[in-house]
């Protein structure tokens, strides 16, 4: 197995943050808009290299979004910014309207996503975002690994003609893929190759999961790990390339198990290759305050979980 080196722990959000303070000097047409919240989503590089550029909504997330979209027929690509809960089931239908049935060029940038937001509680938690979003036509739907991966999928989608959801997260966690990096929209990013089992990840998950294919090699489990950046538009071809070879997949997100990553994935393998699966994800539920640690184990999305699907899939082949 090839080994990941953890090069220093760093919130996602410090990775949008590095990437939106880039693109201050990198893309005029650039704009930000926060709810508030600008510390939390470390946008103050942002405002100090282009405050001109920057707009301070308040607590008006709806008037943000409506903001947003008014920018992109000027030609201006906003970046909208706040805590995922916030950024998409208080304004779905917002974004719903304005942004994706108007086709607008508005990139909704989540943080704070999933539990690991961790002692804010289960009011500030989402579970069910990635679902919202990749219903609505024309989403893009981008849920990256670490900071670096964060900052190269912000620099990305600046380049992107279109509606796009980025989501990310509070907590710091391994930071272990390349600095500067590229990133291309809808193309995973094998990282381990193998024969007994598929792990597809996205999002902090993919960590647990290059973690639980050590434990899994040291029994003789030789499996494949693959980092699901961009859950849509899904890169099909890996999949089911891979699980050609493999014959059993587990899927791996910090997300209800109804409507995400691995929703999607049971579609394509359904479609074109039934296979076994299991899903590391929640199960129909909310969260609670806690730890990210705790939460991630007590809900059974970390490394020991991955472990526990993957001999368990291993069995349904």
């Amino acid at each position: 197995m090839k080994k990941y080196t953890d090069t220093g722990k760093k919130d996602t959000r410090s990775g949008f943050g590095a990437g939106l303070t880039e693109l201050a000097s990198a893309n005029e047409n650039v704009v930000a808009l926060c709810a508030d919240l600008i510390g939390s989503l470390k946008m103050e590089g942002f405002i100090e290299k282009a405050p001109e550029r920057f707009f301070q909504t308040g607590i008006a997330e709806a008037n943000m979004i409506g903001m947003a979209a008014g920018l992109t027929v000027g030609g201006k690509i906003p970046f909208a910014g706040t805590f995922a809960n916030f950024a998409t089931g208080r304004v779905y239908d917002q974004i719903r309207q304005s942004v994706a049935y108007s086709e607008k060029n508005v990139k909704i940038c989540a943080s704070h996503a999933g539990l690991t937001l961790g002692e804010d509680g289960a009011t500030h938690q989402i579970l069910e975002d990635i679902g919202l979003m990749k219903m609505l036509p024309g989403m893009v739907v981008i849920n990256p690994c670490d900071f670096n991966q964060t900052k190269a999928a912000t620099l990305a989608i600046a380049e992107y003609e279109g509606p796009v959801y980025l989501r990310f997260g509070r907590p710091k966690v391994a930071n272990f893929t390349p600095e500067n990096g590229s990133f291309v929209i809808g193309k995973a990013v094998m990282l381990n190759e193998g024969t007994d089992v598929t792990i597809v990840a996205t999002g902090h998950c993919v960590w647990e999961a290059l973690l639980a294919a050590e434990k899994l090699e040291a029994k003789g489990i030789s499996a494949e790990v693959i980092n699901i950046h961009t859950i849509k538009p899904l890169d099909e071809e890996a999949i089911l390339k891979s699980v050609a070879k493999t014959g059993c997949i587990v899927t791996c997100e910090e997300h209800n198990y109804l409507g995400g990553l691995g929703e999607s994935v049971a579609r394509v393998l359904s479609l074109n290759n039934p296979t076994p699966q299991e899903y590391v994800a929640t199960k129909d539920t909310f969260g609670e305050s806690g730890t990210a640690t705790e939460l991630m184990a007590k809900y059974e999305l970390d490394a020991p979980a991955i472990e526990k699907a993957v001999e368990k899939v291993i069995t349904r082949k």
